[in-house]
């Protein structure tokens, strides 16, 4: 009879079908970690299906040894599964180590999934170094109009993490004869402006400025 791995349960344990046994298995990974443990985690973030689950991965892998999970996290941002390309990034987000930094290049910011580019956005504004603020800041200004309310909200906040030397990028995004783009700029620096501003209050005031620029000029 085979004997099995620590590691080989884990992945029968996180295979399992009831979200919750899979939940108490990735507890149970990160309440007692081993190294053998990252690649089934890691390999499972690409494919679980349920978001409290994965959520308890993500914690397991940031109860390991970093420079390991970090290691077998980076790969996965070239994935060809979008999941496990916006999962690696929520978790080395997590994990915070600045080495992650660097792959997050043009392509993975502009990445055509809203969910990956969102996670790609969070992670890259959190852990980019003081040399690379302005750089970060021009390469996302390229996606400002782009998708929904949450895609836009999730931009405007990477800005506001940037911070203020992404200032003069969003004023000169806010100056953009497109409508969409200018209204989103505007609102981005609304938030930078006053955290404490809701995006939604402040995307209103952001179009109401655009819509304004259309009209006649008063004598």
């Amino acid at each position: 009879m085979t004997e099995t791995t620590p590691a080989d349960r884990l992945r029968a344990a996180l295979g399992h079908p009831d979200a919750s046994a899979r939940l108490q298995a990735a507890l149970a990974a990160g309440t007692r970690p081993d190294d053998s443990y990252i690649a089934e985690l890691v390999a499972r973030c690409a494919v679980e299906g349920d978001f409290f689950v994965r959520d308890m991965l993500t914690w397991a892998l940031t109860r390991h040894d970093p420079a390991l999970a970090v290691a077998a996290l980076l790969p996965e941002v070239n994935s060809e599964v979008p999941q496990a390309r916006s999962q690696a990034l929520h978790t080395l987000s997590k994990i915070g180590d600045p080495a992650a930094f660097a792959v997050i290049t043009p392509a993975v910011l502009r990445d055509r999934h809203p969910e990956v580019a969102r996670a790609a956005w969070r992670t890259a504004s959190g852990l980019v170094p003081d040399d690379a603020h302005e750089s970060l800041a021009e390469e996302l200004a390229t996606q400002f109009g782009r998708g929904d309310h949450d895609t836009q909200r999730s931009l405007s906040r990477a800005f506001a993490a940037i911070g203020f030397r992404a200032e003069p990028t969003v004023e000169r995004a806010a100056a953009s004869p497109y409508d969409v783009v200018s209204a989103h700029a505007r609102a981005t620096a609304i938030v930078m402006d006053d955290p404490d501003t809701e995006f939604a209050e402040a995307v209103v005031e952001a179009r109401r400025v655009v819509a304004q620029r259309a009209l006649p000029a008063q004598d």
